[in-house]
């Protein structure tokens, strides 16, 4: 037996490497949602400098936002969270028909969303209300429009979440894009939580 041989015989065998205690997966989400928590702190800071500092709160001449309309909204968008939570908890299960559906209703109930922002946009717009309203309807959609190309791209990962699902590619052992995606909407529906007092009730 030559001299390499015997040195790799004696090389002690390395003890096995544990797993992470936090994924690169959850990481990469966790520095995203920083980034895009700290994106909002920058619009908020702005908004407020501007509401602040305006003597009137919107100002006479222009349209009253949508309050009713838009508080109904906000419970169909806070209340999509629930059956993503129900496809969490189905697919730790084991794999279920179930997961797809809820994914799909989470999908719709955010179009719906963002259907009727739309129409309050426009109606807005036709009252007068425009980016080159002054600096509260430019404010106003920068803020919640940087929002809605969130949850447009929300919905977008969940429409292609419940693809997958329907195609069986979530497990009990196997199912981080779909925690991920989850852990993304409760982001954006906790934005809106805090964007909808401060811009239609404060």
């Amino acid at each position: 037996m030559t001299t390499a041989a015997l040195a790799m015989r004696r090389r002690p065998i390395p003890p096995p490497t544990e797993a992470p205690a936090v994924s690169n997966t959850y990481l990469a989400m966790i520095v995203l949602i920083t980034g895009e928590s700290m994106l909002f702190a920058g619009l908020i800071g702005m908004y407020l400098v501007f509401r602040l500092s305006a003597r009137t709160w919107p100002p006479a001449d222009l349209p009253r936002l949508p309050l009713g309309l838009t508080a109904l909204n906000t419970a169909v968008l806070l209340g999509s969270a629930l059956p993503l939570r129900r496809a969490l908890r189905a697919v730790r299960r084991g794999p279920s028909a179930s997961v797809a559906r809820y994914v799909e209703v989470t999908a719709v109930l955010g179009a719906v969303f963002l259907a009727v922002q739309g129409v309050e946009w426009a109606r807005l717009v036709r009252h007068g209300l425009t980016l080159g309203s002054g600096t509260y309807g430019a404010s106003f959609y920068v803020l919640i429009g940087c929002h809605a190309l969130h949850v447009l791209a929300a919905v977008t990962w969940l429409s292609i979440v419940a693809v997958l699902a329907r195609r069986g590619a979530f497990t009990r052992a196997r199912h981080a894009a779909l925690e991920m995606c989850a852990l993304y909407w409760y982001f954006v529906c906790g934005l809106w939580a805090v964007l909808f007092p401060l811009v239609y009730l404060y």
